[in-house]
């Protein structure tokens, strides 16, 4: 006798989980141009490599006999699978029942508290969540007969994962609650335009809340979300450009804070100098310069990758390699605010300091910040306070930083880009320059009743700031080796090279999760 009838219930169970909805509900699912799940994850993951666990759960449908007729699945499918040969843990809602609304069992596949999150936590492997559902649902209260207190399925491994593991989540179609929350403590974050929204509660709550008749793409579509709130790293215009840029994300990080980042081979050599560097930035100090296009020149040939590219724009940050090495790149915008540091721009610089430092990234400082963004706004903004978040997680980094000084170095807002309880190593380009505050500010509070007593003040003005311009050459400074050097700019990528690949020593002996005290300010 042999165990062949259950094996064909098994395999009857599993065709009723892979029917999902069933077929009007996956048509309904297709019909509003998005994949099922099962379609996301086949897409994403190396073929065949998906395993996946907990397919029987659901709730089945018996004759009088005890026969099974029909399986309504758990809307989360989740598993082990791998992502160009390395593995991961991967799960997200199923849109095609019960809109994703999650079941509020004891017990879950996936969502906050779920297996999932406990496989990538106990393997050390990376978690990526695919996100289409509304969360908790008032019924489960009369399902399960008493309502309870938030957080029954909370979020404390979501929180331990953040310390160990790249989280990666994708926001594919609408998203509330609980896998909103989910979103947010993500290590990087990617949703579709016009297809995707997420906030704590969908239109129909703010309208019963406050009186106000908004749509969901209007209250969290990517403008808000993306370029607003900066709540959503970045926006693309498909749920296959959404796949595309997680491989391209987790190409950049290790599989846990136990390893290091991973090394590809390249052609570029790393002795390259580019004649473009040279001129690249205007001798008129208020003229700004594409500086994407200088990250480009100096970074492995296509090898970047930005981050958040519509928030916080006074700012770029973004991953790219060195020689095949991997580092993060932060650098002052001066096509915006002529690079002063605003709120969002510290919020932004905060985050990926964070994400680096977590797994071991080397930080490159590409500098050209005048300082904070000053005025009534921006302290009605709270910029000092979250500048000064920017200097406190600066200095608490551990990662080899290297700060290049592109032009402008002034402040607080400069100290957030130097590593100075460290080996505080800082490079300048010839058209650097550096202070407590730029010398036109500072010729007028220093010298404020002078002025006013002057004869033609805005000669005067003129005639202290040539004065004080002439201490402001970064070649003293050299002399004095309170910079360590001042280089060609053609220069830049042969000299970072070196340094990044000796650093490689100091990243692989100190491996492990970074543990941080304190409170910020």
């Amino acid at each position: 006798m042999s165990w062949q009838p259950e094996a064909e219930e098994i395999a009857q169970r599993h065709g009723h989980a892979e029917a999902l909805g069933g077929d009007e509900s996956v048509h309904r699912q297709h019909e509003a141009g998005k994949l099922t799940i099962r379609e996301r994850i086949a897409t994403l993951t190396d073929a065949g490599s998906f395993q996946e666990v907990g397919k029987l759960t659901g709730q089945g449908s018996y004759a009088a006999d005890g026969t099974l007729q029909s399986v309504r699945p758990m809307p989360y499918v989740m598993g082990l699978a791998k992502i160009d040969g390395r593995p991961v843990a991967v799960g997200g809602e199923d849109f095609t029942i019960r809109g994703g609304t999650g079941m509020g069992d004891l017990r879950r596949k996936g969502g906050q508290g779920g297996f999932v999150e406990d496989l990538a936590y106990e393997y050390r492997i990376p978690l990526v969540n695919l996100i289409d559902g509304a969360g908790g649902t008032v019924t489960s209260a009369k399902r399960r007969g008493y309502s309870v207190f938030p957080g029954m399925h909370g979020f404390e491994r979501c929180v331990d994962l953040l310390s160990c593991v790249p989280v990666v989540s994708a926001v594919l179609g609408t998203a509330a609650g609980g896998p909103a929350g989910r979103a947010i403590l993500s290590h990087w974050s990617v949703m579709v335009t016009g297809q995707s929204q997420i906030f704590a509660a969908g239109p129909p709550v703010v309208e019963r809340s406050l009186g106000e008749k908004i749509d969901k793409e209007r209250l969290g579509g990517a403008r808000v979300a993306v370029d607003a709130g900066g709540s959503i790293d970045n926006a693309v215009a498909s749920e296959a450009q959404a796949f595309a840029a997680i491989r391209r994300f987790m190409s950049y990080l290790p599989q846990n804070v136990w390893q290091a980042p991973p090394v590809l081979a390249t052609c570029d050599p790393p002795e390259r100098r580019e004649q473009a560097l040279v001129s690249i930035v205007p001798r008129d100090r208020r003229r700004p310069y594409d500086m994407r296009k200088l990250i480009g020149l100096i970074v492995d040939r296509d090898s970047s990758f930005e981050l958040q590219p519509t928030f916080g724009r006074a700012l770029i940050t973004c991953f790219a390699r060195m020689h095949g090495h991997v580092v993060g790149i932060i650098a002052n915008n001066p096509m915006v605010n002529g690079g002063a540091m605003d709120a969002k721009a510290a919020r932004k610089q905060i985050r990926f300091t964070e994400l680096c430092d977590t797994f071991h990234i080397p930080l490159v400082f590409l500098v050209d910040v005048p300082g904070f963004m000053v005025g009534a706004q921006a302290e009605q903004l709270g910029t000092l306070r979250d500048g000064m978040r920017a200097v406190y997680v600066a200095m608490q980094a551990s990662v080899p930083i290297f700060t290049v000084v592109i032009r402008k170095c002034y402040g607080m807002a400069g100290m957030a880009t130097c590593d100075k309880n460290q080996l505080d190593f800082k490079i300048a380009w010839p058209s650097a320059e550096w202070g407590s505050l730029p010398i036109e500010g500072g010729v007028a509070a220093a010298f404020r009743r002078e002025l006013a007593a002057a004869t033609d003040p805005v000669q005067r003005g003129a005639e202290l700031e040539a004065e004080m311009r002439r201490y402001a050459s970064p070649f003293l400074t050299a002399e004095a080796f309170a910079v360590e050097d001042i280089i060609d700019p053609r220069d830049t990528r042969p000299y970072l090279c070196r340094f990044i690949e000796a650093a490689q020593t100091r990243i692989q002996t100190s491996l492990g999760p970074k543990l941080k005290s304190g409170v910020r300010p």
